[in-house]
């Protein structure tokens, strides 16, 4: 038997043993990326040797691609207005100041530990390490005993923050001599990747959102085929930004937001009278796909990405990957919402649980795809950092979600106005717990 049919039967086996045991484990510490991530090295250069950067390029970018287009259109897909408005104030922050400030600091700590990286490949550093995934500590951001207005507000930031990174990863990119994205230059990066790309976004999402609105309305279209329809748009998206020499997940996600606008009027008009204007199950396929392939890409991660590192490890990567998930994070958080009247423990919670994930893991494929100078170096920061966010959010999400709202409501007893006790309107769901 060939490896890829190895490779396949491997990643089947893993599958299939964690979907028997998933129920079960949601209460532990034990979460998906960790078991996935563990079989990618297990099956990669240094387990079993079945899969590997090298010989199985083109499926493992295909595959994480992929992922996060759908991960971007849909977690763009289900944002709505007033999520941006949890709390009043606490998305826009670390959104708006947060993200920021977490780039900046994440390129200037990165200078005196990883010495031989040039400016802009500092800077891209920075850049693919800001996103959070929420997934990587779901338990944090689902228990019913943390106050909804912190739920919320990390729910909602892990769904925006990897697609508003996204400018300034292809901006570093095509700043840095000898990349593919820097023939172009700046100018033509900017047109192409960042106007032309919103504009596909916006002419795509637009469209077929209005097209299923009219084909709802006659009838026309089935329920199975709705569902359907929003992988099409996705992929139309991603593909035309692609062909035009733009940016696929930019055009993406920001069809996401404009499909999800469409779709939630189209559910509203549909609905029977007196039914409240709620998601109807189209977007159902698209976020259980999502939610499949996640898993699969972290355990391409263990495999492509994490195992060979861990053959080469050095101190100072180690040192910025723990700088990356306190300093990094946490710093700006508390800047972003100082005078936000949050009480400390809410803040500490708050900037601990910034997971890296999925969007790390690509940005950093892409570097290795754009042959990036000093990708050798970026990918076992990269790597590091998100193995033990992975490890260290997984393990210490119920531990924290419990204590924190322990401290909550007693907290809440005791001063009935409680910052953290306003209570959102709509609830404090979103897609990206999913992931």
């Amino acid at each position: 038997m060939s490896d890829s049919a190895w490779t396949g039967a491997a990643v089947a086996a893993v599958t299939a043993g964690y979907a028997l045991f998933s129920r079960r484990l949601a209460t532990t510490p034990v979460s998906a990326p960790m078991v996935f991530t563990g079989a990618g090295v297990a099956i990669g250069p240094i387990g079993l040797d079945l899969l590997d950067l090298e010989h199985d390029a083109g499926p493992v970018l295909t595959l994480v691609e992929t992922t996060l287009t759908l991960v971007l259109f849909t977690d763009a897909m289900s944002v709505r207005r007033r999520d941006l408005r949890v709390g009043g104030f606490l998305p826009g922050r670390l959104l708006a100041i947060g993200l920021p400030l977490t780039i900046g600091a994440g390129w200037l700590l990165a200078w005196p530990l990883l010495p031989g990286l040039t400016v802009w490949e500092l800077a891209l550093l920075g850049a693919v390490l800001a996103p959070t995934d929420a997934a990587l500590g779901k338990t944090a951001v689902s228990d019913p005993r943390v106050p909804p207005v912190v739920r919320g507000g990390l729910n909602v930031e892990s769904g925006l923050n990897d697609g508003m990174v996204l400018p300034f990863f292809v901006l570093f990119l095509s700043a840095l001599p000898g990349t593919m994205a820097s023939e172009e230059g700046a100018d033509g990066v900017f047109w192409r990747a960042l106007v032309l790309s919103t504009a596909w976004g916006l002419t795509v999402g637009g469209l077929g959102g209005w097209l299923l609105h009219r084909s709802r309305e006659r009838g026309w279209i089935s329920r199975a085929w709705r569902q359907t329809f929003v992988l099409a748009v996705a992929a139309g998206a991603y593909t035309l930004a692609v062909v035009t020499e733009g940016s696929g997940f930019i055009a993406a996600w920001v069809a996401g937001f404009v499909f999800g606008v469409a779709l939630r009027r189209s559910t509203a008009v549909n609905a029977p009278a007196g039914a409240p204007a709620a998601a109807d199950g189209t977007a159902d396929l698209a976020g259980h796909l999502a939610e499949l392939l996640a898993p699969l890409s972290f355990l391409v991660f263990g495999a492509v990405l994490l195992g060979p590192t861990l053959e080469d490890l050095d101190w100072r990567i180690i040192a910025y990957a723990l700088l990356s998930l306190t300093v990094i994070r946490m710093l700006p958080v508390a800047l972003s919402l100082a005078g936000s009247g949050l009480a400390l423990p809410t803040v500490a919670y708050i900037g601990w649980f910034g997971p890296r994930g999925l969007a790390s893991v690509v940005f950093g494929l892409l570097l290795v795809e754009e042959r990036v100078p000093g990708i050798q170096l970026l990918g076992r920061v990269i790597a590091v950092t998100v193995a033990l966010s992975i490890l260290l959010h997984g393990m210490s999400a119920v531990v924290l979600a419990e204590r924190y709202g322990a401290w909550h409501r007693k907290a809440a007893e005791l001063r009935p106005r409680l910052r953290e006790g306003v209570p959102e309107e709509g609830g404090a769901g979103h897609s990206s717990t999913t992931r």
